[in-house]
C-alpha cells in the first residue's frame, strides 16, 4: 500500500487540528500533535513536559528538573531549543518512515522535504478564528484577539528559524486552503480530494 504523507501548518484557531483529524478519520491515518512531544520524550528519556513548554517556541530551558530517570541533576544543564528540535525532527522522520502519517505543525514540511508529502496551510478569517478561539478556550472576543496574534507570530518566528523559510508564506506549500469557505468537514474533503490529484 502506499504511504500517505500529510503535512498541515495552520493559522491560530484556523481549525487546523480539526481538519486533520477529519482526514485521519477518513483515511484511517494516524495524526500527530500532541501525541509527537510524548514521542519525543519517550525517544529522549526526557520529561515531556520540556517538550510541552517548548512546543513550536523557540526558548532555552534548564533541563536539570525534566530527566525522567533522576540521574541528573546539575544545575548549569541546558538544552538549547536547536537540540530540541533535532529530537523531535528525528521523531518525525522515523514516524514517516514506518508508514502513512498527518503531522501538525512542528515544520514536518521541512523535516520531510525529501520526501513525497502534501504539504497544507489552514487559515480562516480573523473573526471566525477569533469566535473558534473564544468558544474553546472560554475567554472573551478582546483577550482572544490578542492570543490569536501572540499565537501567530511565536509560529511564524519558531517556523522561520528552523526551516530557514516563511511560514504561511503560499510558495511554500502544495496547498493553501480557508477552513472558513468550506467548514471542518468540507476543508477535510477538499484536501482528500486534492491528495488523490497529487499522487496521479
Amino acid at each position: 500500500m502506499e504511504r500517505t504523507l500529510i503535512n498541515i501548518g495552520r493559522q491560530f484557531g484556523s481549525g487546523g487540528r480539526l481538519v486533520a483529524q477529519a482526514i485521519g478519520r477518513k483515511l484511517d491515518i494516524p495524526v500527530y500533535d500532541n501525541e509527537l512531544i510524548s514521542k519525543a520524550a519517550e525517544e529522549s528519556g526526557f520529561s515531556k513536559h520540556l517538550f510541552a513548554r517548548s512546543d513550536e517556541n523557540r526558548s532555552l530551558f534548564s533541563i536539570s528538573s525534566f530527566f525522567t530517570n533522576g540521574r541528573f541533576g546539575i544545575a548549569d544543564n541546558y538544552m538549547s531549543d536547536n537540540e530540541l528540535f533535532r529530537i523531535q525532527s528525528d521523531v518525525i522522520r522515523k514516524i514517516a518512515e514506518e508508514g502513512s502519517a498527518i503531522f501538525i505543525g512542528r515544520c514536518s514540511d521541512y523535516i520531510l522535504r525529501d520526501l513525497k508529502c502534501l504539504d497544507v496551510f489552514i487559515t480562516a478569517e480573523e473573526e471566525v478564528r477569533i469566535k473558534r478561539v473564544c468558544e474553546r478556550e472560554g475567554i472573551a472576543p478582546e483577550e482572544a484577539a490578542r492570543l490569536v496574534r501572540t499565537k501567530d507570530r511565536t509560529r511564524e518566528t519558531y517556523y522561520n528559524y528552523f526551516t530557514f523559510g516563511n511560514w504561511g508564506v503560499a510558495s511554500n506549500y502544495d496547498l493553501c486552503i480557508d477552513s472558513s469557505l468550506l467548514g471542518i468537514e468540507g476543508t477535510a474533503d477538499f484536501i482528500i480530494d486534492m491528495l488523490g490529484k497529487f499522487k496521479k
